[in-house]
């Protein structure tokens, strides 16, 4: 189970067969019978045949890999990440959660991760998406039921998109991960006065539609 502790803190409780997975070196203190294990996330995502080894040279090749350690045993272990702002975000098991592979800072054990190059999440243009914005060529996908712990500047925005809202445009260095049956797609509105360096510096832009939820944060630097 994980806990809000404060902004930039999460506690974790562990319990025989109940692990917490984390980001190596993001564990502040522990109390109880702990002990840390090195965790390699699952295969890459629509690659078959490749499995776990490819999942994680990809990420290792575009710079995208973070090192991840299984608390186990019985007690609480605490967690924070460089002074960022921590949310935690449930699972049902109803949806997958897309998130950059930096921006995980814990996750319950039943939970399993896997890599899926962006090609998944609209093939070229995924691809594409990925190099303009920045978040590289490929994504973290959560799946099952438990808790994420996620990183950001200044906290989360939570933004549902559904029936009623059935889109959102945001701006690429905000977003943070999204939940649900939802495409992302770059949306470009470029005047003369951005190829001349006066636009409004939102010259490329994340449409975001379908239904789900997508996580936002109040600032617009990146890792």
């Amino acid at each position: 189970m994980l806990e809000l502790v404060n902004s930039k803190v999460v506690k974790s409780t562990v319990a025989p067969g109940s692990p917490t997975l984390a980001r190596r070196g993001s564990m502040l203190f522990h109390q109880g019978d702990v002990r840390f294990v090195p965790h390699t996330i699952g295969g890459a995502g629509g690659m078959p045949g490749m499995g776990a080894v490819a999942g994680m040279a990809g990420r290792m090749m575009s710079g995208e890999h973070v090192a991840m350690m299984a608390a186990e045993g019985s007690g609480t272990v605490h967690y924070g990440h460089a002074g960022l702002h921590v949310s935690v975000i449930d699972l049902d098991g109803t949806g997958l959660l897309s998130v950059e592979a930096s921006r995980l800072l814990a996750h319950s054990g039943a939970l399993s991760t896997s890599v899926v190059p962006l090609t998944q999440q609209g093939g070229v243009r995924g691809a594409v998406r990925g190099a303009m914005t920045g978040q590289g060529m490929f994504t973290t996908q959560v799946a099952g039921r438990g808790q994420v712990a996620v990183l950001s500047h200044g906290g989360m925005v939570e933004i549902e998109v559904g029936p009623h809202r059935p889109q959102v445009v945001v701006d690429p260095q905000a977003y943070v991960c999204h939940r649900g049956t939802l495409s992302v797609d770059l949306s470009a509105n470029v005047g003369w006065r951005d190829a001349v360096g006066r636009g409004s510096g939102e010259a490329v832009q994340l449409a975001i539609g379908g239904t789900g939820t997508v996580w936002v944060q109040a600032s617009e630097q990146k890792f």
